[in-house]
């Protein structure tokens, strides 16, 4: 059975921003929901030639096709064959400048599917329209640029006091049921700094980020490890070899951070974006070489000793810092007279929510301390992603979700969108999951005071040697 279709929408965006979004075929996972993954199979900046491969929704299965681009005119028009078992296609896009920085987009679709009898034609077309249609409709929600920074509602904020709701969202569910997946404003000429690039979230946050343009510095262990994974990136992105740089560290030692951070300035002024991924959850109480109980070290005191290492050029870019929580913090609070875990029995996974509690408190002190400076903080959890760290740390957590969880890109998505959304400029101190500020305690005793806080802020300063070496007004 054969079938067209026919869609034009007018995009309020630049001719070269929706074209270089489209391009990029891989990107349809963002704004088509008949799409559930995409990804671009062949290496390197794409060229005519390139395949993707699809896998689509149909009816609660998922059918496999592989697209490739066989032509394309810069800025005019792209042409794509997609083949799958049941369904054949050649999708035509054209675009054209319609001035005052508006784009139309025109797109066809010729499809045949395979083993349906034309007969049948009349009751598919209508199905097939309403497919086509939504998935226009959806990209040119995902090129229009949002007027302001979204709002809590009714429904995620009731969810979070009932707890279940609100942990059942954790899982791909909650991800899939976004009303927008895109992230296409560009980050060129910016700068991203991100710990933890070489595996899971961070890797996959960093792939986004150099699909949108931004050049990266990788930190993080093992010099093998960050080539590979910068190889991973480029070829992902297409982007120039030299738009990644590899600083190697050892995160949980406190003078390896601090010898990271002049590295880094050595090389970049200004940081547009520091992300602080990195995180370790050990099974048992172990202790660095400079005394710090490892969880601590890592999830704690790292990422604050690098924001304030790497302030002059976040400063300079009225920057943003982005710190990865963890959903698991919903569940404690913080120990302020057992900070290291040296009394009871060590708990790893208690370790680590109070690590993480600890920095999403941090975060919301320092986007206070740092308006003056017009640097902007963030704090957010990706809710339960499948990452090689979570099937080491929590086996049977990950086999028991194994089939509900996130991948990492689902979960490194509130990342890329917190670092590359223009209109939360100037906004800080929000806890965010999947793009929506959520509150930061449901359960009774996990929250900290405002004294408590300052008490922990000056607990971690004395820690790190941060006392009365702050820039002025940081001191609370």
């Amino acid at each position: 059975m054969k079938a067209n279709l026919d869609e034009t929408i007018v995009v309020a965006r630049s001719l070269a921003d929706c074209f270089r979004y489209v391009k990029d075929f891989s990107t349809i996972e963002q704004w088509d929901p008949g799409v559930y993954r995409a990804e671009k199979i062949t290496s390197g900046p794409v060229h005519a030639g390139t395949e993707f491969a699809l896998q689509l929704n149909v009816a609660g299965a998922r059918l496999s096709m592989t697209y490739q681009l066989c032509s394309f005119v810069e800025n005019e028009q792209l042409v794509l064959e997609g083949e799958g078992r049941n369904l054949h296609a050649v999708d035509t896009i054209d675009f054209r400048d319609c001035g005052d920085g508006r784009t139309e987009i025109h797109y066809r679709a010729e499809l045949r599917l395979k083993g349906v009898p034309q007969i049948a034609s009349p009751a598919f077309m209508p199905v097939l329209r309403k497919v086509g249609s939504k998935a226009v409709g959806g990209l040119k929600t995902a090129l229009t640029l949002p007027a302001a920074a979204p709002t809590t509602g009714f429904n995620a904020a009731l969810k979070d006091r009932l707890v279940l709701p609100a942990a059942l969202d954790f899982t791909e569910r909650g991800y899939l049921a976004m009303p927008n997946k895109a992230l296409s404003q560009f980050m060129d000429g910016k700068t991203v700094v991100i710990t933890g690039p070489t595996s899971g979230l961070g890797l996959a946050a960093a792939k986004e980020f150099s699909r949108l343009g931004a050049s990266l510095v990788l930190v993080g262990r093992g010099q093998a490890r960050l080539g590979e994974a910068r190889q991973e990136i480029l070829a992902f992105s297409g982007a120039a070899e030299n738009s990644v740089d590899l600083v190697e560290a050892e995160l949980s030692l406190m003078a390896e951070v601090s010898r990271a951070c002049d590295e880094i300035l050595s090389r970049h002024k200004c940081i547009d974006v520091l992300v602080n991924n990195a995180g370790v959850l050990p099974l048992s109480r172990q202790v660095t070489a400079e005394g710090n109980e490892l969880t601590l070290a890592v999830n704690l005191l790292a990422p604050v000793l690098l924001m304030h290492r790497l302030l002059p050029a976040l400063k300079n870019a009225s920057g943003r810092v982005i710190n990865v929580a963890s959903g698991g913090m919903y569940l404690s609070g913080v120990a302020l007279g057992d900070m290291q875990f040296s009394k009871g029995a060590f708990d790893g996974t208690k370790a680590y929510a109070r690590a993480k509690r600890a920095l999403v408190s941090l975060t919301e002190c320092y986007a206070e301390d740092w308006q003056q400076f017009g640097v902007d903080c963030h704090s957010m959890h990706p809710g339960w992603a499948s990452t090689p760290g979570v099937a080491k740390s929590l086996p049977v957590f990950n086999k028991v979700l194994a089939r509900k969880l996130r991948d990492a890109r689902m979960g490194a998505d509130t990342v890329v969108w917190l670092a590359a959304s223009q209109e939360l400029a100037g906004l800080s101190g929000g806890f965010w999951f999947d793009r929506q500020v959520h509150t930061t305690a449901v359960v009774p005793g996990t929250a900290l005071s405002s004294g408590k806080s300052r008490a922990l802020k000056r607990w971690v300063n004395n820690v790190l040697g941060l006392e009365g070496n702050e820039p002025l007004g940081l001191t609370r």
